[in-house]
């Protein structure tokens, strides 16, 4: 396992170093010159040719690009165009901010989505099946931002109950989390359903009840193995609430790196967009690992899986052939 674990680590490198090339050469061949940007229309050729050396964006393409992926193998991705600081500072001041907020959505949207989702399946077609299934579809056809905009006209505008904006306190999380957490519980709620239904039609649930096994712990075995397509969608969640963090960050004015990522788009500040969607590209692998190995907790055979991995599973094939042509 742990052989496995290093091995998806270092595949993050490459990953990495692909979205940064793909990144940059949309970036690079966009319209408008930051540099013109930054000192205006009327900043003649010498400070203009200044201003790009100073920040890293004269040279050809290969140039450019060369001195990129150098940078990013010593964890530099430039200097910030608007502040002239370096965007890994500006990131990871932000990145706190932007996981603060996903990490509280994210634990409401399980809560939410897999209580419901329980409830939804043993109560199937009744009233409580319909009002569960009816809230997930409207949470899921919900534009986050038409929802994070009612939830300012309701709890700041009508009932001045909350601030509209801003982030520091507990009362200016609510309604950002709210928006990301209610959006993900209904996935999160439609798949328990779907998967718990499917597991309590099984044999060996069947059994359970036969033997005599009390109520809940027929529930607590079903609910063990109808979990891995479950956290799959929590893994799925966990990075898009990443890039629902951008819309949400705007309506209610929060500096995280949502925000930012637009600030700097808006600014054509290239160096920063290019290091929110690394950060963003870095992040998502690294759920994605987590999730593989809350797998392994879930279903112990997954550890098999990952173990013949360690050689390649076409290896695993090869020396299976060998095996039966030398007993043949």
């Amino acid at each position: 396992m742990l052989k496995y674990i290093i091995k998806r680590l270092l595949w993050i490198i490459p990953v990495l170093f692909g979205v940064a090339i793909v990144v940059f050469t949309i970036l690079y061949f966009s319209p408008g010159d930051p540099a013109y940007l930054a000192l205006g229309d009327n900043a003649t050729p010498e400070a203009v040719e200044a201003y790009r050396v100073e920040m890293g964006i004269d040279g050809t393409y290969w140039e450019r690009l060369g001195r990129l992926l150098t940078g990013m193998l010593h964890g530099d991705l430039g200097l910030s165009f608007r502040s002239r600081t370096p965007v890994m500072d500006e990131l990871l001041v932000r990145f706190k901010v932007t996981f603060n907020i996903s990490a509280w959505s994210i634990v409401l949207g399980i809560i939410l989505g897999i209580f419901f989702g329980i409830v939804s399946a043993l109560k199937q077609n009744s009233i409580w099946d319909t009002l569960s299934t009816g809230c997930a579809l409207f949470g899921i056809s919900m534009p986050m931002f038409w929802q994070g905009l009612m939830l300012i006209l309701i709890f700041s505008v009508w009932l001045d109950w909350l601030p509209a904006s801003g982030y520091g306190t507990w009362q200016q999380m609510i309604m950002p989390v709210i928006a990301l957490g209610v959006n993900s519980s209904a996935t999160i709620m439609r798949t328990t359903r779907s998967s718990m239904l499917e597991v309590m039609r099984q044999d060996y649930i069947r059994t359970a009840k036969a033997k005599g096994q009390t109520y809940w712990a027929v529930l607590r075995h079903a609910l063990k193995n109808a979990m891995i397509p479950i956290v799959t969608v929590i893994g799925l969640q966990m990075s898009t609430l990443l890039a629902g963090s951008i819309v949400t960050e705007v309506i209610f004015s929060i500096a995280g790196v949502g925000k930012y990522l637009v600030d700097s788009m808006n600014a054509r500040d290239y160096n920063a967009v290019q290091g929110c969607v690394l950060l963003i590209a870095f992040v998502s692998a690294i759920l994605n690992l987590i999730v593989d190995i809350i797998y392994t907790f879930i279903d112990p055979r997954m550890k098999t899986m990952y173990a013949s991995s360690k050689g390649g599973f076409l290896r695993g094939l090869f020396h299976k052939k060998k095996k039966e042509e030398a007993e043949a």
